[in-house]
């Protein structure tokens, strides 16, 4: 299973940011996909792409799915690198 994250500007239908535990940074980082470290550091990746446009808060999403396990974990990396939400 991998993970996809992305923050969209929905007033301007556009991605600002995305980062996927398929990309070569996250591979760099994290040799497993499936767990809650994995989780931390993708949380990490996004963080510094928004940190580098600007981009300090923004609204979490997490879709369908629970917040706790990875969701958590992703969310709680962001918040330590300064992302607001």
């Amino acid at each position: 299973m991998y993970v996809y994250t992305q923050v969209v500007d929905d007033t301007a239908n556009a991605v600002l940011a995305a980062a996927s535990s398929l990309e070569k940074e996250f591979k760099d980082r994290s040799r497993n996909t499936k767990n809650k470290a994995a989780a931390e550091v993708l949380g990490e990746i996004l963080a510094g792409r928004l940190k580098a446009k600007s981009i300090g808060r923004v609204v979490f999403d997490r879709g369908t799915y629970l917040y706790h396990g990875r969701v958590k974990a992703l969310a709680d990396a962001m918040r330590k690198e300064g992302i607001d939400f």
